[in-house]
């Protein structure tokens, strides 16, 4: 395989060509070459070779052949050759996600993480978002929404992508079955998808029971009755009830069992943190039930005592991507403290968000970087587990992980589509950009746009 970059040009001559520069044919082995296949995406074109005497890496395309191709623009790319009959431009990168009429902020909420995402190789690559609704399996297109080089978005007709990453933010929609089969058609194609859907809550117990990263997750039930339920707080004395498709903290109560002084439910009430306390667990269980639908679709699980600043507990955002390599990164980590009479860490219910390395310095002083490193090799190992157990390729993964007072490390939740709030912090600006590259880098790895060198 012989991978570089090149520059594309039109060029007005008119015969069935692709031009090469003797610099660009001898780089990608093809000076001998008399015909080739030249590939966009879904798109190929047949075409004659001819070389150019000139210095450089350039590429010369006809203004039918372009239009034929469906070449966003014009410029610099990657450019690759398996057989020696064969030219891939690319790659071309679809995004998936929900797309609105405007045309300034076509993805809505998410425009300005999607517009960051494209800039990481942009210079190399081709980038585009889209919706389901934009898809023409026929005739193998995308309505796509393109970035202009002077700002502002454009629909063009493309082909298929080589690889899609999927950022569709609807938990209902991915579960329909109309979605799941929209997303088979890219796989049955051989185009790469990646973050296939959202998990639930139970979904990450499931992936991981019976695995070595099993260890790190605290006990749980799902549809608990009364009698688990109180059972786990005699036990643990705290535990928590989770909606298991929710998100953002919201749903969850805090359930507390004091011998002597009763049962304790902490929950989110609006904006507000709320405190209530009974004095016989019937009364409790009763509360609960009616907020939770008798705690069907709900999932219980064993409190830690979580290490603290200021009596507040603190826990983490891992961060994962994979690289070029295909292998398991932890891309940032953000510290999130709750609160004061939070039950969560979330920043919206009055949590701070803070670096890693300020907390564990402050609660583990110089054994810090032990903790830290620890943390994120339990990150990989969990992230490697979940992989292995999925059935759907993964790009990315966001853990909220806790270390406990003995230095022992859990793992709460787990998102196949993490949010992007840690990088919010300045001290996490870069980290934040360094994920999109990794994705990025990912993408050229499923997309086989790598040299073997590199992959």
């Amino acid at each position: 395989m012989s991978l570089t970059t090149c520059t594309i040009h039109v060029t007005q001559r008119q015969e069935r060509a692709v031009y090469l520069s003797g610099d660009l044919a001898k780089a990608l082995k093809l000076s001998k070459t008399r015909t080739v296949t030249l590939k966009l995406g879904s798109k190929s074109v047949s075409l004659s070779l001819k070389l150019l005497k000139k210095s450089g890496n350039h590429l010369y395309l006809t203004p039918t052949v372009y239009t034929q191709l469906k070449l966003p623009r014009n410029g610099t790319t990657m450019v690759t050759t398996s057989s020696g009959r064969d030219i891939r431009l690319g790659p071309l990168i679809g995004i998936l996600t929900n797309v609105v009429k405007s045309t300034t902020s076509p993805f809505g909420s998410r425009t300005e993480f999607i517009r960051e995402f494209m800039r990481a190789g942009s210079d190399k690559a081709f980038y585009f978002g889209f919706s389901p609704s934009d898809v023409n399996w026929t005739q193998e297109t995308v309505s796509a929404i393109v970035p202009r080089s002077e700002g502002g978005w454009v629909r063009k007709v493309l082909p298929l992508p080589d690889v899609v990453y999927n950022r569709l933010p609807s938990r209902r929609a991915e579960k329909l079955a109309s979605m799941n089969a929209f997303k088979q058609r890219f796989i049955r194609r051989g185009i790469p998808l990646f973050n296939w859907s959202f998990f639930d809550k139970w979904d990450v117990y499931h992936l991981l029971e019976g695995t070595d990263a099993f260890r790190y997750v605290p006990e749980s039930k799902i549809n608990p009755n009364s009698t688990q339920v109180k059972e786990m707080l005699e036990k643990h004395k705290f535990i928590y009830l989770k909606p298991t498709a929710g998100s953002l903290g919201i749903g969850i109560y805090r359930l507390t069992y004091n011998p002597k002084r009763g049962y304790y439910a902490r929950f989110r009430k609006g904006s507000r943190n709320v405190l209530l306390r009974f004095s016989r667990f019937e009364s409790l269980i009763a509360h609960v039930n009616r907020h939770s639908n008798n705690m069907q679709g709900y999932v219980i699980q064993q409190g830690i005592r979580l290490i603290e600043i200021d009596s507040c507990p603190i826990d983490f955002r891992f961060h994962m991507t994979k690289n070029s390599s295909n292998q398991w990164v932890v891309a940032a980590i953000g510290a999130k403290k709750a609160g004061k009479g939070s039950v969560t860490t979330h920043v919206r219910t009055g949590g701070m968000l803070m670096t890693p390395e300020q907390v564990l310095r402050q609660i583990f002083g110089s054994r810090a970087d032990t903790v830290l490193t620890n943390a994120k090799e339990s990150a990989i190992k969990l992230a490697e587990d979940i992989e292995t157990k999925h059935r759907h390729t993964l790009g990315e993964l966001g853990f909220d992980i806790g270390i406990d007072q003995n230095e022992r490390i859990w793992m709460f939740e787990a998102n196949s589509k993490p949010g992007r709030s840690i990088f919010k912090h300045p001290a996490l600006k870069e980290q934040g950009k360094a994920s999109l590259q990794y994705i990025y880098d990912y993408c050229l790895y499923l997309s086989r746009f790598r040299s073997r060198r590199e992959s």
